[in-house]
């Protein structure tokens, strides 16, 4: 039996499955069925998953496995994420560790001095500790 392609071998756009049949009964499904995300990438960058999973998620296993160097697997690996749609998460939390930004050695000694002092609440404390 054939695989389930993800992508058009002609355009690389998005397929559907529009049929699913029991090979034990024989029961069919018919209408537009979405494949997972797993599905949709390329065969090269399904290996990759499929070796990725096999090394845990070891870089270094990955590296000898495939015979190539760190970069190159991290590259491979961006690829996939990119192609599930899962790097706008990434970036997201990245916006919003950035928009954190920590407090200052004096700043924060200055909230603790007037915390201390009763000059605002533990409240306040905490939110300007928190920026």
């Amino acid at each position: 039996m054939s695989e389930v392609l993800g992508q058009c071998p002609v355009c690389t756009g998005e397929l559907v499955v529009v049929r699913e049949e029991c090979t034990h009964c024989g029961t069919a499904l018919e209408g537009r069925f979405t494949l997972p995300r797993l599905l949709r990438l390329a065969p090269e960058q399904l290996r990759f998953v499929e070796l990725f999973v096999r090394c845990r998620g070891v870089i270094r296993d990955m590296e000898q496995e495939l015979g190539v160097s760190y970069p190159t697997v991290r590259s491979r690996l961006d690829d996939v994420i990119n192609s599930l749609g899962l790097a706008a998460v990434d970036e997201s939390m990245a916006a919003e560790q950035a928009a954190e930004q920590p407090v200052s050695p004096a700043a924060r000694r200055a909230v603790l001095d007037d915390l201390a002092a009763g000059a605002m609440s533990v409240d306040e404390a905490v939110q300007k500790l928190r920026g």
